[in-house]
Order: C-alpha cells, then structure tokens, then sequence
C-alpha cells in the first residue's frame, strides 16, 4: 500500500458535460488587424485593446443570429460582461492580421458564456484565449433580469446547435 496521497485531476479536466460538448461548437471568426493606435511604446498590441476585440467579435456573433445590440438595448436589455479571464500567450506586433474566434459555451438561466481566442490569420500562433460571462441586465431598473427576452433566448439557441 503506497502513503501518497491520491491525486486530482488537472485542473483543465474538471470541465461540465455541457463545457465537454460545447468544445465541438463552430467558432465564429472576426478578422482584426493590429494598428498602431493598439499597440503600446514597443510596437506591440496594449493588453487592453483585446478586450475590445472580444467584444467587437461577440456583437458581431449576436448579430450575425439576429440580435442587433441596438435592438437589445431598445428592448430595455443590457448584456454587461460580469466576469472576464484572459490569458495572454504571445505578443502580437503592429500590423499584424489576426483572428478572433468566439462561441458560446452554454446559457445558464441569464448568464452567457462564452469561449474565445486570438490567433494567427494563418492559425500558426495563439495569442490569447479568454473566458467572458454575460448576464441579462433590465436597464432601466438596473437588475439582473429573471430570464432573457424570448427573442433573445430563441436567437441564442441558435448558437447552443
């Protein structure tokens, strides 16, 4: 009988079901390019200008399943980021084409969440992934709504296929 303790799983293993079958989802892809008023003193892309990125990519995503943030935004319905993880992996210089990929991982009552990287147009270097969640947000009185519009959560499904 051997003392050592047992061991954990890595942490990258302990995912849900639902994370497991997501990881098979189609990413949609939005085309950057690094200009230079993204870039830092050195010529490399600011930290900050990702997260921009992941924004741009995922209202384009909504919008390319017919949700229109503005339309959003006139139903009373906000969709404000709530929790946001990136990992940086590689610089990306000025100048440079990149892809960024993004696809929603599960809806969890209001929540959304999202999967997203940047990468290479040519798929050679990763340069970031990056977890976000988005919560369903009553504009007006500034609470978490209790379900999404029904015209939302329709259009989501769409990405949950």
């Amino acid at each position: 009988m051997s003392d050592a303790p047992p061991q954990l799983p890595p942490t990258d293993a302990i995912q849900s079901h639902a994370l497991q079958a997501r990881a098979e989802a189609p990413w949609f892809e939005y085309p950057v390019r690094a200009h230079p008023h993204h870039t830092d003193y050195a010529g490399n892309v600011w930290h900050g200008a990702y997260v921009s990125w992941l924004e741009e990519a995922r209202v384009e995503c909504l919008r390319s399943i017919g949700i229109d943030f503005s339309e959003l935004v006139a139903l009373g319905c906000d969709l404000p980021v709530v929790e946001l993880a990136i990992r940086y992996h590689r610089s990306i210089p000025m100048g440079t084409h990149a892809i960024v990929k993004c696809r929603m991982l599960e809806m969890d009552g209001v929540r959304i969440n999202w999967d997203c990287r940047i990468q290479a147009a040519s798929a050679r270097d990763l340069f970031a992934t990056a977890t976000v969640t988005l919560v369903a947000v009553d504009r007006e009185q500034g609470r978490i709504l209790r379900q999404l519009p029904p015209s939302v959560k329709a259009a989501l499904v769409k990405l949950s296929v």
